[in-house]
């Protein structure tokens, strides 16, 4: 089988620092962070008070969605998806199908548990369900609470008749939607995918993070410090929301129309740990993690020396030093030749299922406009990494720097790994 070249040819984004994918690459030149207090969060005794949530009110929403929609939906995440998704699509200069199915484009969109995020913005003191008010709960529970809601409420604007597929894989479910479409466009199954993941916000959600202890603590009255990858002060990671959308293309349907072309995925690869030899629900398989990252770059065909830049999952927690050994071991390179290293975690936090998506947009933009964004927080960088990799790897303000390469990887609970390769465009490949 005829295996076809896929380029990215729309983005959109909503993260914690900026929503709009023109705002978003200003916050990540800037070092702009979106981590905030939450005073409702020290009402109910978190330990963690500190998060990092898109600002809706600063956009009229419906001049984004169809009036219903942006009326009627509560639930954050779908909100983030529907935001991001319409964004990607018309910045790939396509229009919704309002008449008929583009049985020529699909969409793979993932993401986390939307039941909480549901449940948080219903206008009821308590579940009704327990009071014997069920009616209560509206028609949209369902459609708002299931994992595949996101997917089902942005093809309700897009109209897209492919494959329409909602994955759920904790971290990396971002950087899998996206690995997932290229594999299916690769095999000529379709002309174009929008993939990208969601996640929602609030007490809820974050209470439970914090009950497993994996927050930041100790930065509840300075929030722009809590997160921090890669620091020797690191004390948990900072919980967030967010979308990121991107529209994957074959070459072929992008010249035909003559697209922009953003960059190209070259492969990536997606294993477990199987929670074995040192890998947990919340701890990864070092082997396992390795054997991805050698295997992404194997199905892209680069070498480790052609790397520029590693956008990593780094969540500012003790996992850290562990991922960049990991790193050191799979490309072999060290010291002063380890590849420039970054996240923009310090500036949004971790968004869960969203955090792949997010962060796969940020990694396009360094390497479509040849820029690398700071790391912030990390002015004392942890003794074990400094063992690992030189000082200067991990930016600390923005650099204009040429990125041809850029490996972009994910991490998560349940010992799943994800890595994908991006490139510049060059037609003549």
């Amino acid at each position: 089988m005829e295996k076809h070249r896929v380029v990215i040819t729309g983005l959109g984004v909503v993260a914690a620092n900026a929503i709009g994918v023109d705002n978003y690459e200003k916050a990540l030149r800037e070092g702009k962070s979106g981590i905030k207090h939450w005073e409702e969060l020290d009402k109910i005794n978190l330990k963690c008070q500190i998060g990092g949530a898109p600002d809706l009110s600063s956009i009229n929403l419906g001049d984004h969605l169809p009036r219903l929609l942006a009326e009627k939906i509560t639930n954050k995440g779908i909100l983030y998806a529907m935001l991001a998704g319409v964004e990607a699509w018309s910045d790939a200069g396509l229009e919704p199908n309002t008449e008929e199915r583009d049985f020529n484009s699909g969409m793979i969109f993932g993401a986390g548990d939307l039941s909480f995020d549901s449940f948080i913005n219903r206008p009821f003191p308590s579940y009704p369900i327990d009071n014997g008010e069920s009616r209560k709960l509206g028609s949209r529970t369902i459609s708002e609470c299931m994992n595949s809601g996101a997917a089902a409420y942005l093809n309700s604007i897009l109209g897209v008749g492919n494959r329409v597929q909602s994955n759920s894989s904790a971290c990396i479910t971002g950087s899998e939607a996206v690995l997932m479409g290229y594999e299916y466009l690769a095999q000529g199954r379709a002309d174009r995918m929008i993939c990208g993941s969601t996640e929602g916000d609030g007490r809820y959600i974050w209470a439970a993070f914090d009950a497993m202890r994996v927050l930041c603590s100790n930065s509840n009255d300075n929030p722009e410090f809590g997160s921090r990858p890669m620091s020797d002060s690191s004390a948990g990671f900072v919980p967030s929301g967010g979308s990121g959308a991107l529209v994957l293309e074959t070459l072929e349907s992008a010249k035909a129309r003559g697209a922009k072309i953003y960059g190209e995925v070259l492969g990536g690869h997606v294993n477990s740990g199987g929670q074995r030899s040192g890998g947990t629900m919340t701890a990864a398989n070092p082997e396992a993690v390795v054997d991805c990252i050698k295997r992404a770059m194997q199905s892209s065909g680069i070498k480790p020396e052609e790397i520029d830049l590693i956008n990593g999952h780094l969540t500012s927690t003790k996992g850290d030093p562990a991922e960049i050994r990991n790193w050191v071991k799979a490309l072999g390179r060290s010291g002063e030749d380890f590849p420039l290293i970054n996240t923009p975690k310090s500036m949004i936090g971790h968004a869960v299922a969203g955090a792949g998506s997010v962060e796969l947009i940020a990694s396009v933009l360094q390497m479509s406009k040849d820029f690398i964004h700071p790391n912030l927080n990390v002015e004392n960088i942890h003794p074990e990494i400094l063992s690992e990799i030189f000082g200067g790897c991990i930016p600390t303000s923005c650099q204009s720097k040429e990125v041809n390469t850029v490996i972009k990887a994910n991490f998560g609970f349940g010992d799943l790994n994800c890595a994908l390769v991006l490139r510049k465009y060059k037609e003549d490949e």
